[in-house]
């Protein structure tokens, strides 16, 4: 049975499955462009349903790992970074939805982190870069503009991580938000939509508790912002994977 626990609660066998076709291409060696097994052989070897397969192909498809060509079969995606968890230098696979998951729990340390150093010892040039910050992220949602919107939310999380005054928390932040950009399947970031105008609400929660110096409020407010972008996240798979197919 591909439905599995995980830590906190159930987990679809849907993501189970994704993971192990991930693992299946790793074992076989296959590479991108290479012809996958079919939904049918691979429903046979991961003991599952062939419905739960094609759940899966749905995330693999839209995390731009697998491609499906109608009439031909699935096939690797034209992706080099598809195959890096089997390579040494690499330990991150943005397809591994476990991954993802304990990315979101790094990140919610981190934000958490910077935004209570931030209150404690953010200089007012450092406050100003905030607060510019801010208002670039809520300018791109004002006015729709993807672009704008996301340079916001990128100065932002770092004007924070840098009034944090710890190197190593910058260098962190920046390579967790690098990650994460690597596992945005579902275009939460630079989304002008829904998520964004929580995001400006949860932005200026953070920034005004550490313009009020409240480390403990900055805290929270940056796991507010952490969690609800990942409940987004998962909405937001939940809604590609029971979209009518054509």
């Amino acid at each position: 049975m591909v439905d599995s626990p995980r830590e906190g609660g159930y987990r679809p066998g849907y993501e189970v499955a994704a993971e192990q076709v991930l693992e299946l291409i790793a074992r076989l060696g296959l590479r991108p462009g290479d012809r996958m097994p079919t939904e049918v052989e691979l429903a046979a070897q991961l003991g599952t349903s062939r419905t739960v397969v094609r759940e899966a192909v749905k995330i693999l498809s839209a995390l731009g790992r697998v491609r499906a060509q109608k009439g031909r079969g699935l096939y690797v995606a034209d992706d080099e970074g598809m195959l890096g968890a089997g390579r040494l230098a690499s330990f991150f696979l943005p397809a591994d939805l476990d991954h993802v998951y304990m990315l979101f729990e790094f990140r919610r340390v981190q934000e958490m982190e910077t935004s209570r150093l931030a209150a404690r010892r953010a200089t007012p040039a450092e406050l100003r870069a905030i607060d510019e910050a801010a208002a670039l992220c809520r300018g791109g949602f004002d006015t729709e503009r993807e672009e704008l919107f996301t340079e916001g939310d990128d100065a932002f999380h770092t004007a924070i991580a840098v009034a944090s005054h710890n190197m190593f928390l910058q260098t962190a932040v920046r390579e967790a938000r690098r990650l994460q950009a690597q596992s945005n399947l579902i275009g939460l970031h630079g989304s002008v939509g829904e998520h964004a105008a929580k995001a400006v609400e949860e932005h200026e929660a953070i920034r005004q508790a550490i313009r009020a110096g409240d480390p403990e409020a900055a805290a929270q407010a940056a796991a507010a912002h952490i969690d609800n972008t990942l409940d987004d996240y998962r909405r937001e798979i939940q809604q590609r994977l029971f979209a009518p197919t054509e």
